[in-house]
């Protein structure tokens, strides 16, 4: 199992561990520090990643509730 793998299982257990709504706050909060240190350089990156992130991690992935099993894509 490579690298990128064993860090997709991580991030799918934290999202079963915490939920939706936490892991979307995070992920704005580093967006967001990402555009303050590059002055919004790479801002439309930022944000797909964000977006990415929240759909495959977040509510959007159907993780609203700690301990709640969202929808796989």
């Amino acid at each position: 199992m490579g690298a990128f793998d064993k860090f997709k299982d991580k991030a799918d257990q934290l999202k079963d561990k915490v939920g939706g709504e936490r892991i979307d706050k995070g992920v704005e909060k580093a967006g967001d520090a990402v555009d303050q240190r590059t002055g919004g350089k790479y801002a439309e990156q930022v944000d797909k990643a964000q977006e990415a992130a929240s759909e495959r991690y977040g509510q959007g992935a159907g993780g609203g509730e700690p301990g709640s099993e969202g929808e796989r894509r």
